[in-house]
């Protein structure tokens, strides 16, 4: 049951390595979004993430025997931080192994701290394995990142902070989601003090362990786990951790990727802090809460969770807040090839800003473009413009909401296939960004067909982005499917995508 985690919660060790984070009127969301905001600056922890206090409390209460044996933990990248700090604290031996994916800004941090290092697989469940087999192989003592009541603990340890800085009313506290442990303890605390705080867990539309596990009644595995929110990249939710969500959880919340680079540039503009992708999805889940509820004038508390973020995934991020607030659309438009028509296209938009504007030459007569809209502070407006363009007769296609789109068009626009060139199938694959990865890649698929197309951009980030043309004649299509299968990546088929029928088919 829940409560038997206060007793652990009120006698949690975490202040000899950890501090009392402050809590932070967000003044610039809390204006835009007619509410209280406050964020819980756990990206202010020695580590930069809330982790230090769940490994440290688990740690410091190991006998003799288990120190003596060293430590084994699987992270992809703030608890191996943790447990870091701590072996060092407390003069243990510290074995970590980490995604090979992880942002080099974690795995330094680790070595700095004296942590061991072993890299290994490309997300958190891989990494776990090996971890366990260290342990049968070595003896050493296994310090789970979620699933373990000692961290559950010292996570909750971050509740009795909350209550204690805020002691009015709190209508809910919103709260990153991996494998559950950072919302079992918060979650287990406030609502055996404060049962009519809201407890909302947010998750990345692609590792929502958390929120399938309850619309399931248990706990399930992912399928396929993202990594552009590396620390909450889980595929499924801690056995503790789940029942504790089960009765303290009011609901969980997913968020995309565009939604959780927004609320990164929201918790920047208010902090001059830059936090890393799990860290802000207490904020972008909270966002879309707001809109959804229509709140106005309650107290609402993000947990900003971590700010380990590599610094050229910075570029990425930005790309991506502009539309993930709202307040930029991408659509092809079709206009007259002729003098003037850009000019008209411009008018047509009325005040409204192009922040891109993309075509090549085609035929005669028409011209497709690709156009970045900039759309009213506040995120509405997108369907207005759609439908003042229809209005004034441009075919016009909403791209804002295609990945393909986002990702490699806008940057091969102009591109269309020459008459003579047949049977091309498009393919968006996703692969795990190290070193030989994309020659693998390449050296796997180049010798089975002609690659028509082909464009792959690094974004400075844990995962590699590919889109490519192959030239297979009809009768062996049903071969693609299982020759992808081998090659292990993540793929979807896009041939039918209108961003590339319109650009580059």
């Amino acid at each position: 049951m829940p409560d038997r985690y206060i007793k652990k919660i009120l006698e949690a060790r975490v202040y000899d390595v950890a501090v009392e984070t402050p809590m932070d009127e967000a003044k610039g969301l809390s204006e835009r979004l007619n509410n209280r905001i406050l964020l819980k600056r756990e990206d202010e922890q020695p580590v930069f993430s809330f982790k230090l206090r769940g490994a440290y409390n688990k740690m410091q209460q190991l006998t003799e025997e288990e120190r003596a044996c060293g430590v084994v933990a699987a992270s992809a990248g703030n608890h191996a931080q943790g447990v870091a700090m701590s072996a060092k604290k407390l003069g243990i031996k510290a074995t970590i192994v980490m995604p090979k994916t992880t942002p080099d800004v974690k795995v330094n941090n680790v070595r700095r701290l004296g942590g061991k290092v072993v890299l290994h697989g490309d997300a958190y469940d891989e990494a776990a394995a090996h971890a366990k087999k260290l342990v049968e192989e070595k003896g050493m003592t296994y310090v789970h990142p979620f699933d373990d009541p000692d961290v559950i603990a010292g996570q909750g340890t971050i509740a009795m902070e909350i209550l204690r800085q805020e002691s009015g009313p709190i209508d809910a506290i919103f709260v990153c989601v991996g494998g559950g442990g950072l919302i079992a303890g918060i979650a287990s605390y406030v609502k055996y003090l404060r049962p009519e705080v809201k407890i909302i867990g947010v998750e990345s539309e692609d590792s929502a362990c958390l929120y399938e596990a309850l619309k399931a009644g248990e706990r399930v595995v992912l399928p396929h786990v993202g990594i552009f929110a590396d620390g909450v990249a889980v595929a499924q939710v801690g056995e503790n951790t789940f029942e504790v969500a089960k009765r303290c959880v009011d609901e969980v919340i997913t968020c995309s990727t565009d939604e959780i680079c927004a609320a990164i540039k929201d918790i920047y503009d208010d902090t001059r802090s830059i936090c890393e992708p799990a860290g802000a999805l207490g904020v972008a889940g909270m966002k879309k809460y707001v809109e959804r509820e229509g709140l106005e004038g309650k107290t609402l508390i993000a947990i900003d969770s971590g700010a380990n973020v590599n610094f050229d995934r910075l570029r990425h991020i930005a790309e991506r807040s502009e539309l993930g607030e709202k307040r930029e659309a991408i659509i092809a438009a079709r206009i007259p090839e002729k003098a003037g028509s850009f000019k008209k296209f411009c008018s047509a938009l009325g005040k409204r800003n192009i922040t891109e504007f993309n075509y090549r030459y085609s035929d005669d007569s028409n011209a497709i473009v690709f156009a970045g809209i900039q759309l009213k502070s506040g995120g509405d407006g997108r369907e207005e413009l759609i439908t003042e363009l229809r209005d004034q007769e441009y075919e016009v296609e909403d791209l804002s909401d295609n990945e393909m789109a986002k990702i490699h068009v806008r940057y091969m626009v102009g591109g269309h296939a020459p008459l003579n060139l047949e049977n091309e199938v498009i393919y968006r694959f996703e692969f795990p960004e190290r070193p030989g990865a994309l020659m693998k890649f390449l050296s796997r698929l180049g010798g089975k067909w002609n690659i028509s197309l082909f464009h792959y951009r690094n974004h400075g980030s844990a995962f590699g982005r590919v889109l490519v043309g192959m030239q297979v004649p009809e009768g062996e299509r049903d071969q693609v499917g299982a020759f992808l299968e081998e090659i292990g990546y993540n793929y979807w088929e896009e041939t039918n995508n209108a961003a590339y029928q319109l650009f580059l088919g």
